[in-house]
């Protein structure tokens, strides 16, 4: 996995670390579903590994922004996500469920440092005008892992059990380690560059204490407007997202005739939104981020209520039209952290988001998992709702008091189109 280039080992190791998390959902869920019998069980254990990334991640940023050398600290963060995997598959079966749940919930406290931990350090790596197509390939590797990620998990659990795709995730985890310790150290930035506009102003000397500094990151989010839209539609599709997960096990038992196979429409969702970021990454400005965000929930409301008619070829075609919303959806919102996250506080940004959006995640994977046994074809409609109420939100936003303010440039990124 090595690499001569400093963004091609970004990438190798992203892809690699990122396909073990994703892998690591699907096996958890497949896993749990195995040993319990139960997929409100398994939904739950799911749902556990993820909720906690919502403390997890403002403190992991926190850390990274005050670490020199933030590779190092994401290494350890990977052998620590990887063990933690491995200790929830060793309790199945073996502890009570509760115990278990509380096992998943430690391990999801460091999920952030595969998915906004690792994008914080794309400026280090690929600066000024070289950003924006490698921002387009980094929310490539999302694609790529979500691709390959889930079609282990199924395929593993098909060929040999749901157990060992447990074990497979934790070692393609372990396997980035070497990539996240090459990481470049930290660039040294004047402290009040980059500041959005309603951006607490860093202070002028010494280092801030650390909750001091989560409460600027969360700050910062809130009063940027551009930041606190693109959070809010980007939390609600993972809402949804997660609902349809917990759907997956039944929906593959009844429509292809095998839970695991329920796996590989992820995995189809997955390769629609790698394709959609190709086209995307040779003209990264031909998209407005605006628009992909609000379009992409759109489309994904769309999906969410064809897959509820139950129908193959009707999911297959909605699993398509989902990684077509999310790919260009979550190069989007990259683009719009990097621009407006001052320096000092880009790891928190991104850790922040990606914990809120995990959380979403979780909280609609438990929900669902709930009301799945109740209704398979309600809970992906309540799915949809929750996709369309992500565009109408962002919209709302739009229109009120998230009115557009000059942006602060960042190197790299052109201004948004219209209201982008």
């Amino acid at each position: 996995m090595r690499s001569s280039h400093p963004l091609g080992g970004y990438l190798v190791g992203a892809v690699t670390a990122r396909t073990g998390d994703e892998m690591s959902g699907p096996a958890l869920l497949l896993a749990g579903f195995a040993v319990t019998g139960s997929s409100s069980e398994a939904s739950l254990l799911l749902a556990g590994s993820t909720v906690a990334a919502a403390v997890g991640g403002p403190v992991l940023g926190a850390l990274l922004d005050r670490s020199a050398r933030p590779g190092r600290l994401l290494a350890w963060a990977l052998v620590l996500y990887g063990t933690g995997l491995l200790l929830v598959l060793a309790g199945l079966g073996r502890l009570p469920i509760p115990a278990v749940l509380l096992l998943a919930v430690a391990t999801g406290l460091l999920g952030p440092a595969l998915s906004g931990g690792w994008t914080a350090q794309l400026p280090h790596v690929a600066r000024d005008a070289a950003l924006p197509r490698a921002n387009a390939l980094d929310a490539m590797t999302f694609g790529t892992a979500g691709l390959a990620g889930p079609a282990l998990a199924g395929l593993t659990a098909e060929t040999t059990d749901a157990p060992t795709a447990v074990v497979v995730s934790a070692v393609l985890i372990a396997a980035a380690l070497p990539a996240a310790w090459r990481l470049p150290p930290r660039r040294a930035v004047p402290l009040r560059s980059a500041v959005p506009i309603g951006a607490p102003i860093p202070p002028g000397s010494g280092p801030s204490r650390l909750l001091d500094d989560l409460l600027a990151g969360t700050r910062c989010i809130l009063r940027t407007p551009p930041l606190a839209r693109a959070t809010l539609t980007s939390v609600l599709c993972c809402a949804a997202q997660g609902m349809m997960t917990a759907c997956v096990p039944l929906l593959g038992e009844r429509a292809f005739g095998g839970a695991g196979r329920g796996a590989l429409l992820l995995a189809l969702a997955a390769l629609s939104a790698l394709a959609a970021n190709a086209v995307l990454a040779r003209a990264p400005r031909a998209l407005a981020p605006g628009t992909a965000l609000w379009g992409g929930a759109l489309l994904q409301a769309l999906a969410l209520a064809l897959a509820a008619t139950g129908r193959p070829p009707l999911l297959i075609a909605a699993a398509l039209l989902i990684g077509v919303a999310e790919g260009p959806q979550l190069t989007a919102l990259f683009a719009v952290r990097h621009r407006e996250a001052p320096e000092r506080l880009r790891g928190q940004i991104f850790t922040t988001g990606a914990s809120l959006k995990l959380t979403g995640f979780a909280l609609g994977a438990a929900l669902a998992g709930t009301a799945v046994g109740h209704s398979l074809p309600g809970t992906l409609l309540a799915a949809s709702g929750t996709a369309l109420l992500a565009a109408l939100g962002y919209a709302a936003y739009a229109r009120g008091r998230g009115r557009w303010v000059r942006p602060t440039r960042q190197p790299g990124f052109s201004p948004p189109r219209g209201k982008g």
